[in-house]
């Protein structure tokens, strides 16, 4: 899919199309384009961007790969961000990242993604909205478009603060294993998190602090808020992984606590019923020279005395406060 924008700084109209519009823009100085490409044919997008917006070979090759770690590459005329965007609707906190590439040159935005990017078609539907924030400039664009990917897994990260509370309060109240299940699925997540939001963060605090082809000074104070909302998202993400690994050691605290207590519950049913299950057993051999046997009141004399050590040893257990 091929998708663009161009803007005419003259008359400040913005324009929607495709593919179509690269040949008006490269023939008019004064126009700004938006160029969006997702699941094109990897050569005929290659030779797109090469030939038309001069783009390094090596840069086009990173932004096609499915697997590639986020980076910052400088070249003569552009600048090339590599980013890990979020795929769309992630289910809770689960998710599915994206390469979305960003090409950013005195007069272009050119963005590769390699699956449908929320982020993207939100960027689109805002000059939609606004075609003023054209006339910014395409580094204006690339930062909103930076400050939009980053808002969305700030969003996802502060959803999930109200149900660890609640998984919490569940832990004391009703532990069950479909808790302990979901707390090892965030931990994993969280991981996952916080690995992309360190290289997002060195990203943004190496655009705030340099000078980058296509990317004016202007952008500073932009920039400067992309790389305080990234930073607080790796922050986050580290305090949600801990807290959800201190909730599995809370719930297997507990679960070894009511264990040792169900433990505790059958040593004593055991320890009472040892001494009653020997007598038991005295009285059930088939001797015929045992006098008692032969008394109208052993019966319940062996009652009794069953009785009476049960109660002993209950009153013993209730003293130490076994009980």
């Amino acid at each position: 899919m091929k998708r663009a924008m161009l803007y005419h700084r003259d008359t400040g109209k913005t324009v929607t199309g495709a593919e179509e519009l690269i040949g008006e823009w490269r023939r008019d100085p004064r126009t700004l384009i938006l160029l969006d490409l997702e699941n094109n044919p990897a050569d005929a997008e290659r030779a797109l961007l090469i030939e038309n917006f001069g783009l390094h070979p090596l840069a086009v090759q990173d932004a096609q790969r499915d697997r590639h770690p986020p980076k910052l590459e400088v070249f003569d005329d552009h600048t090339f961000i590599l980013l890990k965007g979020l795929g769309s609707a992630p289910e809770g906190i689960e998710f599915s990242t994206i390469q979305l590439a960003l090409f950013i040159g005195e007069r272009f935005l050119v963005t590769r993604h390699s699956g449908p990017s929320p982020s993207v078609d939100r960027l689109f539907a805002e000059i939609g909205a606004t075609p003023e924030l054209f006339a910014r400039g395409a580094d204006a664009l690339a930062v909103r478009l930076a400050r939009i990917l980053v808002g969305r897994y700030l969003s996802l990260l502060l959803a999930l603060e109200p149900r660890l509370e609640h998984i919490e309060a569940e832990i004391v109240a009703n532990p069950h294993d479909s808790v302990l299940a979901e707390l090892l699925g965030y931990k994993t997540e969280l991981k996952k998190y916080r690995r992309v939001f360190l290289y997002h963060e060195h990203i943004f605090g190496e655009l705030r602090s340099g000078k980058f082809p296509g990317i004016s000074a202007e952008r500073h104070h932009e920039l400067n808020d992309v790389y305080e909302h990234q930073e607080r998202a790796v922050s986050l993400a580290g305090l949600y992984y801990e807290l959800a690994s201190d909730l599995v050691d809370g719930y297997i605290s507990l679960a070894s606590h009511r264990l040792n207590q169900i433990m505790k519950v059958l040593t004593i049913v055991t320890v009472v019923f040892v001494p009653l299950g020997f007598l038991a057993g005295i009285y059930g051999m088939n001797f015929d020279n045992m006098p008692e046997l032969h008394s109208e009141s052993g019966y319940y004399i062996v009652i009794g005395v069953m009785v009476l050590i049960a109660v002993t040893l209950l009153a013993v257990f209730k003293i130490r406060r076994w009980l």
